[in-house]
Parts: structure tokens; C-alpha cells; sequence
């Protein structure tokens, strides 16, 4: 397996463009099954789940054609001609899901393996299964694939969900478009990457309101149309590359960030000393004034911290001026980096959902291993602060959602290099 060195030390300058959301483009790609007509991406990630979710669409019968170096996504689904998505496939990325509801809402049927993904907790099918069910869908689980059928068609309802779980949301709101009538999704997520389906969606023919707000109401129609739509920044991308210049100084100016999109993780920064500054082509950086200060984090739904920044806050906390904590809310698993940290001589302390983290004046390079997507990225922030070398093993996590992560850290002065296998 390929291997990341990193070498502590120097400040960092220069910018970073920052690539089309993963989140998102995952989410709109299973939009195009809605259609016979064809939808294309612009500002497509170059990403490994980008090439997975392209290769369940042609599975089942779509054509998918990248174009422009990748970053352009041209997709048909005029011959839809197999219902199974396949658990060698959808075993590979938890968005591998987001097929169901739309699958169910052009054919009426659909069997969808339970999906994987990253080992960072259970992350159940419930309140997608709940949320088509209210709409007329029959599933049944069994061997490990959802059976749905919806013999009737798709009708409008009120869904309540138990939690504001985004895929869910996806999932209704994209069945809910060729439903017959309205529906209604209370407690909905909020995240950009749901307006930017909204929005993808609108331009196909959906009519839908309150995209942005826990109440979506979708009005079902007969057919959609085909469509272009840039996918929106990554926020994540946005957040880790931002903590580069927190972590190791310096002044990075990321391309295309919008501070909307980071705003809850932007006054986290701001309390520790961290200065954002917005300018015509993006956020700016920097840090200037010596160690950053504690300061304490909860993972919340959209518009509170991300979850998917947690791994990177705490690698920056690790020598912090005092002690912070870390509380998450959403997934029960997902401290695994801390041992890592440790391994470079954090001072961390896990008990349940909550990491207290005392800040340490200096981490030392150590050899460490990725377990997940964010853990990977944070363990090569924390590289970039430490005292002498620090390799992480198993990167292959990281190229399911950072492209050309070595390129774009070098490009600013991070001493970084990828070993190959």
C-alpha cells in the first residue's frame, strides 16, 4: 500500500483551489436515473467514489463519460436495464445508496445492497426505508439487499425524520420529484450539499421549496428533463485546507471558499486566534501570533461544526494553548486518529463521544495509520507541525475524497511526498 511522508516545519504560503464538493457530486450523479435525458456535472471532483458511483450507474445501465481531465461528468440514463445494485460495488462507499429512491421512483422497483464505506459507525437504512415507505414504497431486507417495489407508484406524504440525517433527505427528496402530489419533509438536513441538489433538480423540472430550511415541499411531477449544474465547493476540502496554515503558520488563500459554507467552523477558528478573511477569489488564512488558543467543539447537523472536520480540529488542538474538548454528536466511532496522535505525543483522553485534548507545546513524527477518510487528512496536518518525519500508512482512504492532496500542500510549501506501494 502507498505511504505519505510528511516533514515538520516552515510556514505555509501561497493558494489552494479548492474542488467541486464529493458529498454533493455523489448525491447528484443517482439524480440522472429521475431522467431519460441527459444530466451533466461542470466542476467534478477527481476523486476514487467519483469513479465507484460511475461504475454503479453503468451497472445499471446508465452511460457515464468523464470528460475535461474529470471534471466534467456526462451522464444518460435512457436505458436503465438492470435493478440491482450490487454489493461488490455498493460495499465500496456509503453513497452507493442514494440509487434507491430514484431507481423506485422512474422503474418502481429497485434491490440495493446495505452500503459501506468508512468504519466510523453504524450510520443505519432506517430512516431512508421509513421516509419511502410514507411515499408507498413495499422493501424488505433480505441476504443483505433492500427488495423495493412500489406497485402503485409513488404518492405524496408528510415525512417526519427522527433525526436530520442528510442521506434520508436525499434519498425522499429525489423519489419525491416523480411522486404524484405533494410532500413534505419535516426535519429535514440543511447542508449546501442539499441545496445543490435542490437546485440540480429544479433546473430537470422539480418544483421544490424550502431547500436550506428543515420543511422541504416537494410537488410531484410527470417527467424530469435533462440539465448542466456546477457542483457546489467542498466545504470539507475548504475546512481541512484552511487548518493548514492554523496548524503549521503561515498565510493560504483557498480558491472558490465561501464562508457561508464554513461559518460555524470559521468562528472556531476565530476563537482561536485564527484570522478569515474573505476576498474576491475565496478565504484567506493565516496565523501569525505564536501557538493558536483552546477552545471547545461540538459535531452538530448543519449549520453547527461539521463532523467530517472533527479528525482535522483535533490534530490543530494537539498543540494548543491549553485544554480542549471534543464532543460528537453524530457518529459514535469516530475518534479513531486520536491513538495515532497519540503515537506523535498528543495528549488525549477518549471517553465515550467526548476527547479531552491537552495541548502540548510540540508532536514529533512517528509512523502512523489512516482508518478512515478524515483521519487521514488529519494525521498529515498534525505531520505538518511535528518535530522530524512522520509517514502514514494506508492512504488509500484519502483518495476517496482529496484530490491531488500532495500537489496541492507542496504547492504551498508543505514538505510532503507520496511513496508508492
Amino acid at each position: 500500500m502507498d505511504s505519505i511522508v510528511v516533514t515538520g516545519g516552515g510556514e505555509l504560503h501561497g493558494e489552494i483551489p479548492i474542488a467541486g464538493a464529493k458529498n454533493a457530486c455523489l448525491t447528484l450523479m443517482p439524480a440522472t436515473i429521475l431522467s431519460e435525458e441527459p444530466l451533466t456535472l461542470t466542476n467534478a471532483p477527481r476523486l476514487s467514489d467519483i469513479k465507484t458511483m460511475t461504475e454503479l450507474l453503468s451497472s445499471l445501465g446508465a452511460e457515464a463519460t468523464s470528460m475535461q481531465d474529470g471534471q466534467v461528468l456526462a451522464m444518460s440514463s435512457h436505458d436503465i436495464n438492470n435493478h440491482v445494485a450490487d454489493y461488490e460495488i455498493v460495499r465500496k462507499m456509503r453513497a452507493s445508496n442514494l440509487v434507491l429512491g430514484p431507481m423506485l421512483a422512474r422503474l418502481g422497483h429497485a434491490v440495493v445492497s446495505l452500503p459501506g464505506g468508512c468504519a466510523i459507525g453504524a450510520r443505519p437504512m432506517d430512516l431512508h426505508i421509513h421516509g419511502l415507505e410514507k411515499l408507498g414504497a413495499q422493501i424488505e431486507l433480505k441476504d443483505g439487499y433492500l427488495h423495493a417495489k412500489a406497485p402503485r407508484g409513488l404518492k405524496g406524504a408528510e415525512i417526519e425524520l427522527a433525526f436530520a440525517s442528510v442521506g434520508a433527505t436525499e434519498n425522499i427528496l429525489m423519489a419525491s420529484t416523480l411522486a404524484k402530489g405533494t410532500t413534505v419533509i419535516r426535519n429535514a438536513a440543511r447542508e449546501p450539499e442539499i441545496v445543490d441538489l435542490a437546485d440540480c433538480l429544479r433546473k430537470m423540472g422539480a418544483q421544490i421549496e424550502g431547500d436550506g430550511t428543515s420543511e422541504i415541499v416537494i410537488q410531484g411531477v410527470d417527467r424530469l428533463h435533462g440539465a448542466t449544474h456546477p457542483v457546489v465547493t467542498d466545504r470539507i476540502e475548504l475546512g481541512t485546507y484552511m487548518l493548514a496554515p492554523a496548524i503549521a503558520g503561515g498565510e493560504v488563500e483557498c480558491l472558490g471558499g465561501r464562508l457561508e459554507l464554513v461559518q460555524a467552523f470559521a468562528e472556531k477558528l476565530d476563537a482561536c486566534g485564527i484570522q478569515v478573511e474573505e476576498t474576491d477569489r475565496g478565504l484567506k488564512v493565516s496565523r501569525k501570533n505564536g501557538r493558536v488558543r483552546a477552545v471547545d467543539v461540538t459535531t452538530e447537523p448543519f449549520p453547527g461544526f461539521p463532523t467530517d472536520l472533527q479528525a482535522q480540529m483535533m490534530a490543530m488542538l494537539c498543540t494548543a494553548d491549553g485544554t480542549s474538548v471534543l464532543e460528537e454528536k453524530i457518529f459514535e466511532n469516530r475518534y479513531m486518529h486520536a491513538p495515532e496522535l497519540i503515537r506523535m505525543g498528543a495528549d488525549i483522553e477518549v471517553h465515550g463521544g467526548t476527547a479531552t485534548v491537552h495541548g502540548v507545546n510540540r508532536l514529533k513524527g512517528a509512523p502512523v495509520m489512516a482508518t478512515d477518510l478524515r483521519a487521514s487528512v488529519s494525521l498529515i496536518l498534525a505531520g505538518m507541525a511535528a518535530e522530524g518525519e512522520t509517514v502514514v500508512s494506508r492512504v488509500y482512504h484519502l483518495d476517496r475524497g482529496y484530490e491531488k492532496v500532495v500537489r496541492k500542500l507542496s504547492s504551498i510549501g508543505a514538505k510532503i511526498e507520496r511513496i508508492k506501494a
